[in-house]
């Protein structure tokens, strides 16, 4: 039903899909403008449900975080199809649920974490500086919803603690103060991590993490909090997958329908905040590819030495005739022993060289010479902050058989 890759998402694709689903379902679906971006776009405010109890959602506040953007439009065909089935006319008829998929649509179009104005829009909540923020803190102080969900993707680099497993989804029950007070309304947010951690866990077991509390005074969730509408962070991180995006948005479509469920039925009330707290916390030490116990002949006329390389990645959107297309970019992030670290892949190298890829066309299960690299300094080293354009090779007599080839 979504969108196949989210990051492909453009303001012109939103608008275009709402005025879809309205229009299927003008008894359902109600759709307004609720501002206008820096360059002109609209932001656009859909809801439904007949229910007292209002809940907010925003996507896309960061232009290039575009994944529960997708997920939306999943929760909204899932109800429009079902709406009539008990489960779904309980939760219509307890809620009503406000969404706006893409709050920053300067930035998605550009497929860039800031709007137009070069501003982060979720540290605009107290100056708010972005017509983008101010659309959303009108929305807020007109609807009073007492529970919002904001929606972001974090870095691939994150891992669920020290587990070596990727923070697929990392939950934050956001605080409004410094002492991180536990209100009702905070209660009630870590309640909804809780039941959202039990539904995803079966799903991407060990990959569920927490996001770090520490209060900030400029961001949306934590004024929003303080405002009166409880907001659950839900942040979308790495997946071990060529193609990613279909589990991701399917854990943030499960995470949306099962927190809709237990606030309709009251199920959240039975939830264990415990289990929200004893989510391990967000790490930063997981790399795209690790590439372990390598011979590395560097290129640059240094002997080879052993050791392990990580390798960090990053999707990238650019335009080619007309045509959208996602693009991968990696480099090296480090070298040495990186034992402790983990990675979304990992390749045990023992036995084999790793060196520059001197020739874009080499192909891996050819038979090549290495290069005299201290006579001729290869194109680009094995260095820290260089591009990954790296291949394997396993030395056979005085030649080496290329066992891959690596390059984004």
């Amino acid at each position: 039903m979504s969108w196949p890759v989210p990051p492909l998402i453009r303001h012109a694709d939103v608008e275009a899909r709402l005025k879809e689903i309205r229009s299927a379902a003008p008894d359902f679906f109600q759709l307004e403008e609720i501002g206008a971006s820096v360059e002109g776009r609209s932001i656009s405010h859909v809801w439904f449900g007949r229910g007292p109890f209002h809940v907010l959602l925003w996507s896309q506040m960061h232009g290039d975080e575009p994944t529960a953007t997708s997920a939306l439009f999943d929760v909204f065909e899932q109800f429009r199809r079902h709406r009539d089935e008990p489960a779904y006319a309980l939760i219509l008829d307890s809620l009503t649920i406000h969404a706006v998929p893409m709050l920053n649509p300067d930035g998605a179009e550009r497929f860039q974490r800031r709007n137009a104005q070069g501003l982060d829009i979720n540290r605009d909540a107290l100056r708010l500086q972005t017509p983008e923020g101010r659309a959303l803190k009108a929305l807020r102080d007109r609807l009073n919803a007492p529970v919002g969900f904001n929606l972001h993707n974090q870095g691939w680099r994150t891992s669920a603690g020290k587990t070596g497993q990727p923070a697929a989804i990392s939950l934050l029950s956001v605080a409004f103060d410094e002492a991180r007070t536990e209100s009702p309304g905070r209660i009630l947010t870590k309640q909804l991590c809780a039941l959202i951690r039990d539904a995803l866990e079966p799903l991407a077991p060990g990959r569920i993490a927490r996001y770090d509390d520490e209060f900030e005074v400029r961001a949306f969730g934590d004024n929003l909090t303080k405002w009166g509408t409880n907001v659950v962070l839900i942040e979308t991180g790495p997946w071990p997958a060529v193609e990613p995006d279909p589990y991701l948005v399917r854990l943030n479509f499960v995470a949306l329908m099962t927190a809709l469920d237990g606030l309709a039925t009251g199920r959240v009330k039975q939830a264990d905040r415990r289990r929200y707290e004893t989510l391990p916390v967000n790490e930063t030490d997981l790399f795209y590819l690790l590439i372990r116990n390598a011979t590395v002949v560097p290129g640059t006329g240094v002997a080879p030495f052993t050791a392990d390389i990580g390798i960090v990645a990053n999707r990238g959107v650019r335009t080619t005739d007309g045509r959208r297309e996602t693009r991968m970019s990696a480099r090296i992030e480090d070298l040495g022993d990186l034992h402790t670290m983990s990675a979304l892949e990992s390749i045990d190298a023992t036995g084999l060289f790793v060196a520059p890829r001197w020739d874009p066309a080499m192909k891996a299960g050819e038979l090549v010479a290495l290069p005299d690299f201290a006579a001729q300094r290869a194109p680009r080293a094995i260095a820290t902050g260089e591009p990954a354009e790296l291949v394997l090779l396993r030395r056979e007599g005085d030649r080496y058989r290329v066992e891959r080839v690596i390059g984004l």
